[in-house]
């Protein structure tokens, strides 16, 4: 008898565990059929993310860093003392914007002019000033660049210059609907949108993961142990050729840094997102810090260009340009912010 009701114990067990497993399939906590049966699950169904870096961009790891002057302040400036900064993890292109890059956009901009911001807009403020290249210095012979620069294919591959910050955030806007409207129509999440990169999230990509790095290259000095020059800016008074390029050089150019980011030393200067405030440092909060004022005229240029002495290249110096100032030296590259995964799955 008693072997007859254990039996029947195990049966009844097993029959237990079947139901279970097929309540399960069928639905129980999430299953197949969407049922919860009053649990908290979630809502299920969701398409998983899965990150995408964008053609031409390279990942910036999150890190803490102390952002500000790696040298002497020279200028006696005081506007750049240390101060420990951490940045969340972002997508940055890895070179300046092509002339060839942003003669899509302005090709794509002309093309709907008809319904949105109108030609005469577009190339009054979108398109880039040519006659910086004459406007910029006195007494200079720039009409072969003035004719030449953006529109000849023998610099397509050289950094767009002559586009002021406002020009540069509709680059970014636009930047962003192209990529999203193409996979919206693929089915897929939107991305984070284009920008200019903040001041801080620039200096910690420039520093390459070097804390307190003089410059991209991290050590102090300008020339390789070759004797070559680390980057295309104006090494003494009257000398351009030095690095090899009198104005601008191919993006591309010189080694990238740790990060893999080009010409974060040289080339051209580049628009950040942030307002310039002498005191911006201290006032900015210390977790991914950006300095808004939109009454402030100023923004923050970073990174010196083929016209500058090496301190203008130095990762921790600060300087600004009028935001509707156009030059020849002043270009732009996009950031964006990461989401969905942590430092430690880098």
């Amino acid at each position: 008898m008693n072997k007859v009701l254990s039996l029947r114990k195990a049966i009844t067990y097993c029959m237990i565990i079947a139901s279970a497993a097929s309540i399960q399939s069928c639905g129980l906590f999430g299953g197949r059929s969407g049922e919860d049966y009053g649990e908290l699950v979630g809502v299920q169904g969701r398409e998983g993310w899965t990150p995408t870096t964008p053609y031409g961009m390279v990942v910036v790891p999150a890190g803490t860093f102390h952002m500000g002057q790696a040298e002497e302040d020279i200028a006696q400036t005081q506007i750049n003392f240390n101060k420990q900064i951490t940045i969340g993890s972002f997508y940055m292109d890895d070179t300046e914007i092509t002339n060839n890059e942003y003669r899509q956009f302005m090709n794509a901009m002309l093309e709907d002019s008809v319904s949105t911001l109108g030609e005469d807009f577009i190339m009054q403020q979108l398109y880039p000033d040519t006659t910086v290249w004459m406007k910029d210095f006195t007494h200079h012979m720039g009409d072969p660049l003035t004719e030449y620069y953006y529109m000849h294919p023998a610099f397509d591959d050289y950094p767009v210059v002559g586009v002021d910050w406002v020009a540069a955030k509709t680059f970014t806007k636009w930047r962003t609907d192209y990529l999203n409207e193409y996979r919206k129509s693929q089915g897929e999440f939107v991305m984070p949108a284009f920008r200019l990169p903040s001041e801080a999230e620039w200096e910690y990509a420039a520093r390459g993961g070097r804390d307190m790095a003089t410059y991209p290259w991290g050590n102090p000095y300008i020339r390789n142990a070759k004797g070559c020059m680390l980057a295309n800016f104006k090494p003494g008074r009257g000398n351009y050729y030095d690095d090899g390029f009198a104005y601008t050089s191919p993006v591309q150019s010189y080694f990238a840094n740790d990060f893999g980011l080009y010409d974060m030393a040289g080339n051209v200067a580049e628009w950040c997102e942030d307002a310039f405030n002498p005191a911006a440092v201290p006032l900015v909060w210390d977790l991914n810090p950006t300095y808004f004022d939109e009454n402030e005229p100023r923004k923050v240029v970073r990174g010196g260009s083929w016209k500058d002495v090496s301190y203008y290249l130095q990762t921790g110096t600060r300087s600004f340009e009028y935001q509707d100032s156009a030059r020849s030296y002043i270009g732009f590259r996009c950031a964006m912010t990461h989401i969905g995964r942590s430092r430690s799955d880098f």
